[in-house]
């Protein structure tokens, strides 16, 4: 496998309901940084996202935000990153944390998660990339989701092997592993296409 030097991880901008949820963000954010995984996300300094990212500085990490002016004020962009990028929409933001990630994560979110997580895969689908996905399913948060899948497949609206183009943990502590035993791409990425 190409070794992964830069994950996006895709959260909410909100801390949720449940503290696991924290703890499950600062975990990850403390691995990634002891790993020196370069940790690419919203640049937001609130909810999950300013979690994972406090928590990727403290181990060492270095973090890069991406954020929409539009969103600079409302999210408060995180002003202690090693980079922070004030793009003009969210299209340019999607678009930099594709290209500069080898890898993605997505932990409990909002709509704007499903929105990134379910791009991200569509476009794993078109081979416009082949960078593993992994979904942090805290608490079992994922399953409506899960279930959604499951029922497109079985209606007839995606063939059995979608499933594979992620992969699904319970706890922060799986990722790294599962990063280190990803199969090197099937394909070269095509980022100019996205």
């Amino acid at each position: 496998m190409t070794a992964i030097r830069s994950v996006c991880v895709y959260c909410g901008s909100s801390l949720g309901e449940s503290q696991a949820y924290t703890a499950q963000a600062q975990i990850l954010g403390r691995l990634l940084g002891e790993s020196r995984i370069r940790l690419i996300y919203g640049g937001g300094r609130i909810g999950l996202m300013g979690v994972v990212a406090e928590a990727a500085l403290a181990a060492g990490g270095e973090v890069v935000g991406i954020i929409p002016h539009h969103l600079h004020d409302w999210e408060i962009g995180h002003t202690g990153l090693t980079e922070l990028h004030v793009v003009d929409s969210m299209h340019t933001r999607k678009r930099m944390m594709v290209e500069m990630s080898d890898a993605f994560i997505a932990l409990p979110g909002g709509l704007g998660t499903l929105d990134e997580f379910f791009e991200i895969v569509t476009w794993r689908q078109l081979k416009l990339h082949d960078k593993p996905i992994i979904v942090l399913n805290v608490e079992d948060y994922w399953r409506p989701l899960l279930a959604l899948i499951e029922t497109v497949i079985e209606r007839g609206f995606a063939r059995r092997t979608a499933t594979n183009l992620f992969t699904i943990v319970d706890e922060a502590e799986a990722v790294i592993p599962v990063l280190r035993d990803e199969p090197a791409p099937e394909h070269p990425p095509a980022t100019s296409r996205i």
